[in-house]
């Protein structure tokens, strides 16, 4: 695809750790050209001073400019500031939006956008001129959950914990992502009251309407950059060779969701657009494991993978990205 045929995106709130990795996706997605990177505190600078990572490879610079006529808009701002800047700032009839802040996610914040999990939207998502990205823990939950809510088999309390890496937590310095705090320490925080139930409760309520139990979720910070791991358990019945059909028929069209037979670990995922899923079964629980890159399937990544659809590219378009390893 030539330079001309090319989609032009831009990203707003570019300086942080979403915007960041989304232009190192979109620098290599052959089917993108980015117009602009939008910062109010970084404007005039190149965008490889501050995603460093970026020497040699663009010489893009950071913009207080923006172009209202491009294809794609990413929305990296704080949560919070996503709608005042679209009050603010207009864009033509045609531009896609993809909000990566938790302004939209719910129903009663909702207006014309729908909520961007292609593994339970993906019809959706595909007429959708106006897109709401899933949160990191969110994704990371619902992947573990929607295969036993088509079932109607969530009939219990379900039990969740769950670590987050420092970059969740974005690129503002506070106590709590701060090395000399964050390093060798771990702690729990927003005990049964993180934002992101009401998403999660919301999904799980579109496949089995008639879910009424209690989403017991205790976040973890973590001491690691980078990933979720979650642990989720709930009660069972069936066997654990009944569970994994139910999981594997779930996702037997996904590009990005696999069930592993062996346990798994962040390593696997971080640096990719991965779900992977891991299930057990204890007397009459069955825990599930689920891991991912909370930058990547749990923010930029999962926002491209909504990009790719929108626009009838292949989903796992720009998303063939490989893990860390060691």
């Amino acid at each position: 695809m030539t330079e001309i045929n090319k989609i032009k995106a831009g990203i707003v709130g570019a300086a942080g750790y979403t915007g960041g990795e989304l232009i190192r996706i979109l620098l290599h997605h052959p089917k993108v050209k980015i117009d602009f990177c939008y910062s109010r505190s970084q404007q005039g600078k190149l965008v490889s001073d501050i995603h460093t990572d970026l020497f040699g490879d663009t010489d893009l610079d950071f913009t207080n400019e923006i172009n209202q006529n491009i294809d794609v808009l990413f929305l990296c701002l704080p949560h919070g500031e996503a709608k005042p800047f679209l009050e603010n700032n207009s864009f033509s009839p045609t531009t896609k939006i993809i909000d990566l802040s938790n302004d939209f996610r719910l129903k009663k914040d909702a207006a014309d956008f729908i909520y961007g999990l292609p593994e339970l939207n993906k019809n959706e998502i595909k007429q959708a001129k106006h897109i709401a990205n899933p949160g990191c823990f969110a994704t990371d939950i619902q992947l573990a959950l929607l295969p036993l809510a088509q079932q109607n088999l969530l009939n219990s309390d379900i039990h969740i914990s769950a670590i987050t890496g420092s970059t969740g937590a974005g690129i503002l310095l506070n106590e709590a992502t701060h090395f000399t705090w964050r390093s060798n320490n771990m702690s729990v925080y927003k005990a049964f009251t993180h934002q992101h139930l009401g998403e999660i409760g919301e999904s799980i309520f579109q496949l089995q309407s008639s879910f009424n139990q209690y989403i017991n979720f205790i976040p973890y910070r973590g001491n690691f950059s980078r990933g979720i791991i979650s642990t989720i358990y709930t009660e069972f019945s069936g066997s654990i060779d009944e569970a994994k059909s139910i999981y594997q028929n779930y996702y037997k069209e996904e590009k990005f969701v696999f069930i592993s037979p062996k346990n798994i670990d962040l390593k696997q995922v971080v640096n990719t657009n991965k779900c992977l899923l891991y299930l057990e079964k204890n007397d009459n629980k069955l825990m599930v494991v689920s891991v991912i890159d909370n930058l990547v399937k749990g923010a930029s990544g999962q926002a491209v993978q909504n990009m790719n659809l929108m626009f009838d590219f292949d989903e796992n378009e720009g998303l063939k990205l490989k893990s860390v390893a060691y």
